[in-house]
């Protein structure tokens, strides 16, 4: 199983995958373009059981992660 958290920042974000022994397998910052995020995450779709989104910025909009969590088939941020 693996597991993504996505830190989504004002133009940025740090995006992390790391497996159910907690080893990291991908971590690098990343542009905020949509299609750059979900390509990093599309080798790891299948085992995904779950993303986390954190928005630091109040008026990036919630829906960006959303959008990214639809995409690459995990939970739904709230």
């Amino acid at each position: 199983m693996k597991y993504t958290g996505i830190d989504l920042h004002s133009n940025n974000a740090v995006v992390a995958v790391i497996d159910d022994q907690d080893r990291v397998l991908y971590c690098k910052r990343l542009a905020n373009d949509l299609s750059s995020i979900i390509a990093v995450l599309a080798p790891f779709r299948e085992d995904l059981q779950g993303v986390v989104c954190g928005v630091n910025v109040l008026w990036t909009p919630r829906d960006y992660a959303r959008f990214v969590v639809e995409e690459i088939g995990g939970a739904r941020c709230r």
